[in-house]
């Protein structure tokens, strides 16, 4: 929970952003790679001194009328690392996603890099195991993923530092990464204009999740912040994935500075009532909790992904 949060680790956060806006060489090159079927932003986050990089929340494409998946959006992460020769040593996953399949699995076996998710996906798990009835074959400890991260806990990308934090509310593994002066906060935010995650998922919570928001907006206001999706909002021409710290705070619809966690949290569970689930759902949890791997085929050599019957 929020609560159990701690200030030191945003400070640490904050001081790898500051160090990052005094310094060029700590300020990650940022390239944004948009899937318009599931509206999802991947980013490869490079150390502009070296070729190591690190790539956030990648898709693998799925058409839920065949069952067929493809491998557009992963080659076009793919093509992109081997032209530019970098070298991968993170695939990050902010969270258990519900719109998209990973495509983690695939580029690691093609470009590499370990797998990282926030350490409580274990309770995504829990949940989303018994939904779908997954039995005994599947782990409910994240041995799936190579990396499980805590609040606070920091790694390096070639010469950058990285932070990590915490922001349940979404769902109760939702992490931030914070590399250099660039913060990706996965579902968390939206564009200043669109808002902010709803928080009717199992293990979701708007109060949790507004004090989250209130913890990412205390970085530095002039810390770029990276979405990991865009819907364009009303009256907005093109789709946008970048924005500020800064214009967060001030300027985001939901949660901006004046809304008190009360009001926010009306809003939040009013809007959650009116939404749809998302279309695909079923197949992405049941995927992304075993890392982006499909579930073992059965006897006849086929693998399955099951549909649960009036449980969302």
């Amino acid at each position: 929970m929020a609560e159990n949060l701690t200030d030191a680790h945003l400070v640490h956060a904050c001081d790898v952003v500051c160090v990052a806006l005094n310094d060029v060489a700590k300020r990650p090159v940022v390239t944004s790679f948009f899937d318009a079927a599931t509206f999802t932003v991947s980013h490869v986050v490079r150390d502009p001194s070296s070729k190591a990089c690190a790539i956030v929340d990648s898709v693998l494409d799925y058409d839920p009328a065949s069952g067929r998946t493809m491998n557009a959006s992963a080659h076009a992460l793919v093509n992109y690392v081997k032209s530019e020769s970098l070298e991968v040593q993170w695939l990050l996953e902010t969270h258990a996603h519900a719109d998209h399949l990973s495509a983690a699995p695939l580029l690691q076996k093609e470009i590499g890099g370990q797998l990282a998710i926030g350490r409580e996906i274990v309770r995504v798990q829990e949940v989303f195991g018994k939904i779908f009835n997954a039995g005994t074959e599947f782990q409910r400890d994240g041995s799936q993923f190579d990396q499980l991260f805590q609040d606070g806990d920091r790694f390096k990308i070639g010469n950058l530092d990285a932070v990590v934090l915490h922001v349940p509310g979404h769902t109760p593994a939702c992490l931030a990464y914070v590399i250099g002066d660039a913060v990706f906060p996965g579902d968390t935010l939206f564009m200043p204009d669109y808002g902010t995650a709803r928080c009717d998922f199992p293990g979701g919570d708007a109060r949790v999740l507004y004090r989250s928001i209130k913890r990412l907006t205390q970085l530095p206001d002039e810390a770029r912040m990276f979405m990991c999706h865009d819907y364009k909002a009303p009256g907005r021409d093109a789709y946008a994935w970048e924005t500020t710290v800064g214009a967060q705070r001030l300027g985001n619809v939901h949660v901006h500075e004046g809304v008190s966690e009360d009001d926010f949290v009306a809003m939040r569970n009013a809007r959650d009532a009116t939404l749809s689930m998302p279309k695909l759902i079923l197949p992405s949890v049941q995927v992304n909790m075993r890392g982006g791997k499909m579930p073992p085929a059965e006897e006849n050599g086929v693998q399955y992904l099951k549909i649960p019957v009036n449980i969302l």
